[in-house]
């Protein structure tokens, strides 16, 4: 989910012989999390949120800001870290999902409808447990007044091969606190149940495909959020790892991941409709 601070203004392990996730696989999650932890944020019909976050996963750093556009069920989302901005774009119309940066003039272009069905098979969601309770608590958020949930989603997952990979449970938990009647509510949910209807993830499908349960209980995550029927204004998220054999132990000594968004701004000005799409030029690789 996301941050651990939503104010506003106007979609990875160590390496040892069990197995062996280089660097670069796990930066790849971290952003692609940090986006999820972006996503959930007030919507409306056009939407532009400019956040920053700060946060950790393992051994990686996920500080930068990002920059949230939501226009009807479409939504992309930009992350700027160092110098790239990498961007993903939700189609939920189309049924498509588009990844680039902003060094590379290609786009990885997923077709949504397909991987769905392959993630539904992957991830048996009987065993996932999740649940939004009230706190009976209430604060004020951004001048709103937030009511206080807590949140936690446990999911069974497969590190690495779904047949010869590593058994573990993924967990989700932490504060948010929601404001009911923000702007943009109707828009932000009804996006958030169309995608639930479709059975859409918000993470990268390459890091999905190699621990489906984790991607299939960020996803459950939003869908928890949307069931409050408001707009989560501040939101804590911290993902751990747990599970048998010297390898869950090495990963949860080594941590799991915790992150903080904090809205700068909102901009509800009309957004142009090539915003939700690969720049023009840009070379489209089918992805399975």
């Amino acid at each position: 989910m996301r941050r651990l601070s939503h104010r506003r203004n106007a979609p990875r392990l160590p390496a040892t012989s069990v197995y062996t996730v280089p660097m670069k696989q796990l930066t790849r999650t971290a952003v692609a999390l940090a986006v999820l932890v972006i996503g959930a944020t007030p919507a409306s019909a056009d939407l532009k949120l400019v956040q920053t976050m700060t946060g950790k996963g393992g051994m990686v750093s996920m500080n930068g800001t990002s920059t949230t556009y939501i226009k009807g069920l479409k939504m992309r989302t930009d992350t700027v870290t160092g110098d790239t901005t990498r961007s993903m774009v939700f189609d939920l119309d189309a049924q498509k999902m588009y990844m680039f940066d902003s060094k590379k003039k290609e786009a990885d272009v997923w077709d949504m409808a397909d991987f769905g069905k392959q993630i539904a098979v992957a991830a048996d969601t009987s065993q996932m447990k999740a649940s939004v309770k009230p706190t009976g608590q209430t604060k004020q958020v951004a001048g709103q007044n937030a009511n206080g949930y807590e949140m936690s989603i446990s999911m069974p997952t497969t590190i690495g091969d779904p047949k010869n990979g590593m058994a573990m449970t993924v967990t989700l938990a932490g504060p948010i606190w929601v404001v009911k009647g923000a702007p943009g509510t109707a828009d932000y949910l009804r996006f958030y149940k169309a995608a639930a209807e479709k059975g859409w993830i918000f993470t990268d499908p390459n890091a999905a495909k190699r621990s489906p349960g984790q991607a299939r209980a960020m996803a459950e995550m939003y869908n928890q959020l949307a069931a409050t029927g408001g707009v989560p204004y501040e939101t804590e998220m911290n993902i751990k790892m747990g599970g048998e054999g010297p390898m869950a132990a090495m990963m949860e000594k080594m941590g799991g991941m915790s992150s903080t968004t904090i809205v700068q701004s909102s901009d509800t000005a009309t957004l142009a409709a090539d915003l939700f799409a690969p720049p023009a030029g840009y070379k489209l690789n089918a992805k399975k």
